[in-house]
């Protein structure tokens, strides 16, 4: 049985790098800057927060769960980070793992709502989306969070190699470090287990509260690393960061080839989804396409893959 799931994961994967490579060849054909080195450089930026976003989404998804909290989470983590920095002139390392922990812990919260009180995940995570937006309102009075200082803005602003600027680095480590979870470690295969069927999982004798907290404390982390990032880069902390954040993140996924009913996903995948996302951005601003039209396009890809998913899944139900 393991075999045939590996090949199909692979396949979707697979897929999605050939519409996206078939992407990348459209808006080459269209536009002469879109291969420019500069213009690749700011698609694989502006993939990176949404990214390291998706990718714990990604957990969560694979086991049937949803999170629309991650913009708030990365609104307030960074908020957090830039008043620890201000207002105590505490060490850069000692904000940014506050910013951290605070993403964690709501994570965990998130989890709890589902595991203990069995509160459906799109209404846990919606509730403490306005909760924590509310938070960050209140601790900013609704103004910008500044004077960070340089060493804080090389945390984004600084290059590997003076070439690939430093978001796009923890992107790809974090990516393979918890892609090689998910797929090697058991608790990645408890987690795909999990999504397949809870209480299958459960009656073999898994820790399903454990695995259903895990996904969620790990997304929260997440999004905590990509509020300071972002944080990082804009040298200024908002309560209205990450607007919007969360319905990239989940269209990355979907986008990747993970099904929304549970059981299925990968990181390769997502990080696949979240490049398309960007690259679909980037070629129609270089087209001068309106903004307006480019919500529509991103929805259209979103409704074709969710559709291929349910076909997919009915398929195999027959």
């Amino acid at each position: 049985m393991v075999k045939p799931l590996f090949k199909v994961k692979m396949s979707q994967e697979i897929t999605v790098l050939f519409v996206y490579l078939g992407l990348l060849i459209l808006f080459g054909v269209l536009s002469p800057y879109f291969f420019k080195f500069n213009n690749l450089i700011t698609i694989a930026l502006q993939t990176s927060v949404i990214g390291i976003i998706a990718v714990g989404m990604t957990f969560v998804i694979i086991t049937g769960g949803i999170d629309l909290s991650v913009g708030a989470i990365m609104a307030l983590s960074g908020v957090v980070t830039a008043t620890v920095i201000r207002d105590f002139n505490a060490p850069i390392i000692i904000a940014v793992m506050a910013g951290i922990g605070v993403g964690t812990i709501i994570g965990l919260i998130n989890g709890s709502f589902t595991v203990f009180l069995d509160l459906p995940p799109f209404i846990a995570t919606l509730g403490m989306m306005m909760i924590i937006r509310g938070v960050a309102l209140i601790i900013t009075q609704g103004s910008p969070v500044s004077n960070l200082g340089e060493g804080f803005a090389q945390i984004s602003g600084g290059y590997f190699l003076n070439i690939i600027p430093n978001p796009v680095v923890y992107l790809v480590v974090i990516a393979i470090i918890f892609g090689f979870m998910l797929k090697n470690f058991s608790l990645g295969k408890h987690i795909y287990a999990f999504g397949s069927n809870k209480d299958a999982a459960r009656l073999s004798g898994l820790n399903t509260s454990f695995i259903e907290l895990f996904v969620y404390g790990l997304n929260g982390a997440l999004c905590g690393v990509s509020g300071v990032i972002l944080t990082s880069r804009l040298v200024s902390a908002q309560a209205t960061e990450g607007m919007g954040y969360e319905l990239d993140a989940i269209a990355a996924v979907v986008i990747g080839g993970a099904s929304l009913s549970g059981g299925i996903g990968s990181v390769t995948g997502t990080v696949l989804g979240a490049l398309m996302i960007a690259t679909l951005r980037n070629g129609l601003n270089l087209l001068n396409v309106s903004n307006f039209y480019q919500q529509i396009a991103i929805g259209c890809v979103v409704l074709i893959a969710v559709s291929i998913d349910r076909i997919k899944n009915k398929k195999t139900a027959k």
